[in-house]
């Protein structure tokens, strides 16, 4: 649902109810907005009460909301190289009344985890920027640059989510179905007991998206999870299942 219009900190938002109304989130009118990447890769992460999260590239907290309003009792942190972005993922967090459970850190991947001077946690996810070639495809507005455009390649991303977890911890990506080889490349030499559950738009067609969890140190074979079909072909504007994620009524279980 999309409301009004808002000004905040003299950037132009609108604000979306998120699963069936028990998250509020703001986010910039025009540019890059949040939406079904971020409530997959959300509810494909079962943090339990007392587990931290880390997300790198948290834009707006679209991600870091949902978790919370999904598994209670969680500690949450996320990073953000935009200032604006930064701001309004912390406005998010006190709207939805999760202040003192989630931080929002201004700062780049690319500097590396270690640069931050804090902990790993149980969960490290992330929705990466999905190009890193900038002939890949047409240049994106400048709004969407950042979230679209991966500047120091999706190795900086997964090297930064291999520190932000501790051993056996969990790191839980989403991100483009052809980039699949590439992902269990660059987690292979620190992570393991890899699944992977495919996102297809129809039951006919190909996968456009991947989750994959991994476990870091993990050594338990690789296992291939039934696809989540996104839509049918009677007219619902979803299928059964994924509606049922969409509104929190269900999780992406691994």
């Amino acid at each position: 649902m999309t409301v009004a219009p808002t000004d905040t900190a003299s950037t132009e938002t609108v604000e979306n109810a998120l699963l069936g109304g028990r998250v509020r989130l703001r986010q910039p009118a025009r540019g890059y907005r949040a939406g079904m990447d971020a409530a997959l890769l959300a509810a494909a992460v079962p943090a339990r009460p007392g587990q931290t999260v880390f997300e790198a590239g948290c834009g707006a907290g679209a991600v870091l909301t949902q978790i919370a309003a999904r598994c209670p009792g969680t500690r949450l942190t996320g990073l953000e190289r935009d200032p604006a972005a930064a701001a309004l993922a912390r406005d998010n967090a006190a709207l939805n009344g999760i202040a003192d459970r989630a931080t929002v850190l201004t700062g780049d991947v690319a500097a590396g985890f270690r640069a931050l001077d804090t902990a790993p946690a149980d969960w490290a996810v992330s929705n990466p920027p999905f190009f890193d070639d900038p002939t890949a495809l047409r240049a994106p507005a400048p709004g969407k640059a950042g979230a679209w455009m991966a500047d120091d390649g999706l190795a900086a991303w997964t090297r930064f989510l291999l520190k932000a977890v501790r051993e056996n911890g969990r790191i839980v990506m989403i991100h483009r179905a052809d980039r699949l080889a590439d992902i269990l490349a660059l987690l292979g030499p620190g992570a393991g007991t890899f699944a992977i559950r495919p996102v297809q738009p129809f039951a006919d067609e190909p996968a456009k998206r991947i989750l994959v969890l991994a476990v870091k140190t993990g050594k338990a074979p690789l296992r291939l999870l039934p696809a989540l079909i996104l839509h049918d072909r009677t007219g619902a504007k979803h299928t059964p299942e994924a509606e049922a994620i969409l509104r929190g009524e269900a999780a992406l279980g691994w």
